[in-house]
């Protein structure tokens, strides 16, 4: 999810919020009793149980992550885990010719079980989105694709395809490693150790310190917390495609505030100390720098400073070589609004504004930026050498423009009310864009083909839009990779009740073989719970101010006549649309498994949540738990009314952002709402990070109001349904010192609740056993303040 926060606990107040969860009486839930029925038991009935679903083999069956095309497009390759041990990845390949599947790598070869990671890494994985993943997790081609780099342990390994020898290359005692690269010709191995940058001459295995000075607060080549919890950016160095150069980033956290933060694990308690920028406060000093591979110790400083930017206090949000002798790079003010491409010459050593982009409320960064080393042909202009291509919201969607070499707009390529959200790949050679979007559909994702010399000469938006083709098929959600070349791509294609399904096709969308049908057969762990999944009914309803797009789970066997209780699912932040069509393995059958237990289930897509355009997201600009909560609540209402649902008996939960909105929908709602269970829930956003809360709340001096009326504990008179309130102990993303704060404030208002708090756990359950107590616990807690008809 993208909440994105990991906080500054005040240690007297949580010391005194636990004492309170002590002497204040408070009803804890126990283990839950509804979530003990047999796997076997709901194979014959079809029904699906919480611990089916949290359960092995996982019923999504067969899914490959991390999929890659091979530079010589010989072979696809990608991660897998056994159906027993499906967290455990091992890497696979598939070969393009031949149509064999083969496993390269047995991470179980390596690791002989056990996984050693360090905090540095796992402080990575936690930000990548990984962190439940074991084995190999992620991996790199070489240059020529006959070479795999991966990092197991805190060690590098590369494997050899035509000989199939894997070897160590790195020594472990010197200091465990992270963010590993192959050199774009395949020459060096690079990776960052003890927060120094280091690079191995593959040929020599001569190791080769590329900066010496980090240690402290100082660290080369490392995106700081915020870039990576935030910006998508979790790299801070740059190979030249020459291999002659690396663009490096040098943070100091000096003047960062030291957190410091309890995780409580069974057996301990440990106390954290952390540099966290929290909202208003400092963040890390920021400077980037060149050095050439041939004298790394010749660090070449690049003046960051762009008009309207302070140069004290910025983001350096992108970094990307346009080619061997320029660099761009991205530079963000402090309160988002302005965000400026810049351009650095290796041979002037000047820098210069290529194109600015500007908003009243914030601008988004994206990574659609694509040099061209010459104008694609069918394309004129009088200053167009060497174009790019860019992505704008400057019309209040996302779409792709075509730039000239000086920044000046050639063309809009793409037009309209919908997304052109991902660059997948660029054919210069044959003058064709592959992105993703949902031009007709905004809850789907598809995969496009683009015309780039039709749209750039296109004079009106119907010829634009001729030169757009959807190559994807199927309703749902496509995730594409592409080949370097661009004439092939691996498709990911899932809807709400089809699991991930991987084919390969041609570049323009003909099925070319299948990788993983995942074909729910007799022998598919979900076949026997295929037939009672309900196919959710999509609609619109009126809210405040526009319409809004609702999803509806009716009961199995639903009878009409009848008055069911409701559940609404909620997330409602930036960033992340529940209602997006596809397979969603741990909520989506959890809402299948409350439909099958009686219960209507309800979601919305509230202003503040993505892919319907900067308008419907920025609604929420200072003052978020404002307008997403009255969308909630609009929808809440239109439940309410309808004759199949109690008005009496409605209830809504969610996770982390989803527990916030929980929080506020109950607090604001009123008798609107019978009982709410509120995960990991944010509840202050001045305990957020800066990046991520200025962008949607401005600074705290600027918006002291918005942060008020943003605190659950402002609105917590209006609380009078039941709360189940769960938290992991350990969580370094939506800190445990939010939901302390909570219970205190609640049991100083004299307000009962129940509580879940779960030792070790992080941000979310990471494993099977977890998973099953947390969701069981609130599938228990519904089944108890709800009361649902069981049989229908």
């Amino acid at each position: 999810m993208t909440i994105n926060t990991q906080k500054t606990p005040r240690l007297l107040q949580m010391v005194c919020a636990l004492s309170l969860m002590v002497l204040l009486p408070i009803a804890i839930t126990a283990a839950p009793s509804t979530i003990s029925p047999t796997v076997q038991a709901g194979e014959a009935t079809g029904m699906l149980s919480v611990d089916r679903i949290y359960d092995m083999p996982a019923l999504t069956g067969p899914s490959p992550v991390g999929l890659k095309l091979s530079p010589d497009g010989k072979r696809l390759t990608f991660l897998r885990g056994t159906a027993q041990q499906s967290q455990v990845l091992d890497l696979w390949q598939y070969d393009i010719a031949s149509g064999k599947e083969s496993l390269l790598v047995a991470s179980q070869s390596i690791t002989q079980g056990k996984e050693e990671v360090s905090d540095e890494e796992k402080a990575r994985r936690e930000r990548q989105r990984i962190a439940s993943l074991q084995g190999i997790v992620e991996y790199f081609f070489s240059d020529d694709g006959q070479q795999l780099l991966f990092p197991v342990n805190g060690a590098l390994y590369l494997h050899t395809l035509s000989s199939g020898v894997t070897k160590r290359i790195s020594d472990p005692e010197k200091g465990a490693i992270s963010d590993p690269k192959f050199s774009p010709k395949g020459r060096f191995v690079s990776f960052v150790r003890m927060q120094n940058l280091y690079a191995i001459e593959l040929k020599t295995d001569k190791e080769i310190a590329l900066t010496q000075s980090g240690g402290g607060t100082v660290s080369y080549g490392v995106a700081e917390f915020v870039a990576q919890e935030e910006m998508d950016r979790f790299t801070g160095y740059w190979w030249s495609p020459d291999e002659k150069h690396i663009a490096v980033q040098r943070i100091d956290e000096a003047k960062v505030p030291i957190a410091k933060r309890f995780e409580i694990y069974p057996d301990r308690t440990e106390i954290i100390e952390q540099r966290y920028p929290k909202a208003g406060t400092t963040n890390v000093e920021s400077s980037l720098f060149v050095l050439p591979l041939s004298a790394p110790e010749k660090l070449t400083p690049i003046a960051l400073r762009a008009d309207g930017i302070d140069p004290n206090d910025f983001y350096l949000s992108r970094v990307q070589w346009a080619d061997a002798e320029r660099l761009s790079f991205q530079l963000q003010s402090r309160n988002q609004q302005l965000l400026v491409l810049m351009q650095y010459a290796l041979k002037s050593a000047n820098a210069v504004a290529l194109l600015r982009e500007e908003s009243a409320s914030y601008v988004s960064l994206h990574d659609q930026l694509h040099f061209f080393s010459k104008l694609p042909s069918g394309i004129k202009h009088a200053h167009a050498a060497p174009a790019f291509l860019w992505s704008s919201e400057s019309s209040g969607y996302q779409h792709l423009e075509l730039r000239a070499g000086d920044g000046s707009k050639i063309a809009s390529l793409t037009q309209g009310p919908w997304e052109a959200e991902n660059l997948l790949a660029v054919d210069a050679k044959r003058g064709m864009v592959y992105l993703s979007g949902n031009r007709d559909d905004p809850h789907q994702r598809q995969i496009y083909r683009l015309d780039l010399a039709a749209a750039a000469r296109a004079s009106s938006d119907a010829e634009r839009a001729k030169a757009l083709t959807q190559i994807s098929q199927g309703v749902g959600t496509h995730q594409a990779v592409f080949a370097r070349d661009a004439r092939v791509y691996v498709d990911t294609y899932s809807d709400v009740l089809t699991p991930p399904q991987v084919r390969l096709h041609r570049a323009d969308g003909k099925q070319l073989s299948v990788i993983e049908s995942n074909t729910v057969d007799a022998d598919h762990p979900l076949f026997a719970y295929r037939a009672a999944l309900t196919m959710p009914e999509y609609g619109e309803l009126s809210g405040d101010t526009q319409r809004l797009s609702y999803r509806l789970f009716k009961p199995r066997n639903f009878d009409p006549s009848k008055k069911y209780p409701a559940i609404v699912y909620t997330y409602g932040g930036p960033s992340v649309q529940v209602l997006q069509r596809q397979w969603d393995a741990r909520w989506g059958l959890l809402m299948q498994h409350f439909a099958q237990q009686g219960y209507v289930v309800f979601n919305l897509d509230n202003r503040g949540s993505s892919r319907r355009g900067k308008a419907f997201e920025a609604a929420i600009y200072r003052k978020m738990g404002g307008p997403d909560v009255a969308d909630q609540l609009a929808g809440v209402r239109w439940l309410s009314q309808q004759p199949f649902v109690d008005s009496k008996r409605i209830g809504v939960t969610g996770w982390s952002y989803g527990g916030y909105m929980t929080l506020h929908i109950l607090a604001q709602g009123g008798d609107l709402l019978r009982a709410g269970a509120a995960g990991a829930p944010v509840t202050d956003w001045s305990l957020y990070d800066t990046h991520y809360t200025e962008r949607y709340m401005d600074l705290p001096a600027n918006n002291l109001d918005g942060y008020r009326q943003g605190l659950v504990a402002t609105h917590l008179a209006g609380l009078r349904a039941r709360l189940f309130l769960v938290h992991g102990m350990a969580d370094d993303n939506v800190l445990f010192l939010n939901s302390t704060q909570l219970m205190s404030q609640l049991q100083q208002s004299g307000v009962a609740f129940e509580l879940m708090t779960y030792p070790g756990m992080k941000h979310g359950p990471s494993d099977n056993p977890t998973r099953r107590h947390v969701f069981g616990g609130m599938v228990d807690f519904f089944a108890r303040e709800l009361r649902p008809e069981t049989g229908n």
